[in-house]
């Protein structure tokens, strides 16, 4: 069970979460500007076409190599100064990709992206902490309506792309990243008021070993479940606009596209957490990774716009259900003075997946086409299928550990 032992006021409570859900919109849009534009200025920039996917690559590496310092950083001094310190790393991240695209320096660019994955590694604390200081009922949806503040960023974010990439003549997208810029500016600024319970001396020694905790097969089976369905949605939306471009669509139909997988990805999130109260996570990570697996049918349909566009949105109903759903087995599966290590050891693990995922999905489209992605992205969907098979089977026979039902 997740949280602080104390629960905060319900006044605070509320303030906490539509704070989170604010920041969460302005950070997502950062993201999606990454994600948006990554690829266009890395085949613009790099010096092989090979690379051109590298920046959003490094990005998922900037995100996994930056979630274990932020959860130190909030286990020892809260989790309002991870907060900062993330937002912090967003404002690098535009500036250095404007002064990048002006120098046309393709490895600069690649060092803002990795400061675009710092700052969103800071963000997926933001779901836990709406979790903080709140009834273990209520966890799941304080969860999923922080993650709902997504569907702005679904919204705000391919819309700041095309409104802002050619006011800055000749340098494509250099506006686009001092917009980026003031967004984290103004993210820090609604953290602000953000009220959490500190660190307590249980938090900061950490409870029990790792090794006991990642051996319950809840665990493991919500670790595979997160790391899939990310990784998946992160395989194929990082090759998804290059491979719209390359099929001859417009930049604005690949920023479109992109718009509506954002929405899709947390729109859900309004009833995502009463339906994993409702009918467990387990049963909804199901779905999600059902739908994912429509996604990439539907991709291998045609290379017409429809057929971007809808797999993009199933691709982002289907993360939504089953990063989710695998959000809250992690919360049934420690202790509230575990809370820090435990999020942040799943989160390293689910993006270290990802950023592999990642470099391979440029590899891959460079090397072959986009139907060998979607082929590809079937592997680890099994597998994610397998291990929640796996668990609550366990869970059926009293072998798992603390979780409950599936």
């Amino acid at each position: 069970m997740s949280g602080s032992s104390a629960v905060l006021p319900e006044r605070i409570q509320n303030g906490n979460i539509w704070r989170l859900a604010i920041a969460q919109a302005l950070a997502g849009a950062n993201s999606v500007v990454v994600y948006a534009t990554g690829a266009i200025v890395g085949n613009m920039l790099a010096p092989s076409p090979v690379l051109a996917t590298l920046p959003v690559s490094i990005f998922v590496v900037g995100m996994a190599a930056c979630i274990l310092p932020a959860g130190a950083i909030a286990r020892r001094h809260g989790r309002l100064a991870a907060f900062l310190a993330g937002t912090g790393a967003g404002v690098l991240a535009g500036l250095v990709a404007t002064l990048a695209v002006i120098m046309g320096s393709f490895w600069l660019f690649c060092l803002a992206t990795f400061f675009g994955g710092g700052y969103a590694a800071v963000v997926l604390q933001f779901r836990f902490a709406a979790a903080d200081g709140v009834e273990p009922k209520r966890r799941a949806r304080a969860l999923s309506l922080v993650m709902a503040g997504g569907v702005a960023a679904g919204v705000v974010g391919p819309q700041l792309v095309t409104w802002t990439m050619d006011l800055w003549p000749p340098y494509m997208f250099a506006a686009t990243f001092v917009v980026q810029a003031l967004v984290a500016v103004l993210s820090a600024i609604i953290l602000l008021g953000v009220r959490l319970p500190m660190p307590t001396a249980g938090e900061i020694a950490g409870g029990r070993p790792l090794a006991v905790i990642v051996r319950q097969p809840r665990f493991v089976a919500a670790v595979i479940c997160g790391a899939v369905s990310y990784l998946v949605m992160n395989f194929l939306m990082t090759a998804a606009p290059l491979a719209m471009h390359l099929c001859g669509h417009s930049q604005e139909t690949a920023n479109l596209g992109l718009q509506w997988h954002v929405i899709a990805m947390f729109a859900p999130s309004f009833f995502t957490g009463s339906l994993i109260t409702r009918f467990g996570a387990g049963r909804v990570v199901t779905v999600g990774l059902v739908l994912i697996g429509a996604s990439a049918v539907v991709g291998l349909g045609g290379i017409d716009v429809v057929h971007f566009w809808w797999s993009l949105i199933l691709l982002g109903l289907g993360w939504n259900f089953g990063f989710l759903g695998a959000s809250s087995m992690v919360l049934e599966c420690h202790r509230p003075e575990e809370k820090t290590r435990v999020q942040s050891l799943n989160d390293f693990i689910v993006f270290g997946l990802m950023a592999a995922g990642s470099f391979a999905s440029g590899g891959l489209l460079a090397a072959y086409d986009w139907n060998t992605v979607l082929w590809v992205s079937f592997v680890p969907l099994l597998l994610a299928v397998v291990a929640l098979a796996v668990a609550v089977r366990r869970n059926a026979t009293g072998a798992v550990g603390r979780g409950g039902a599936a």
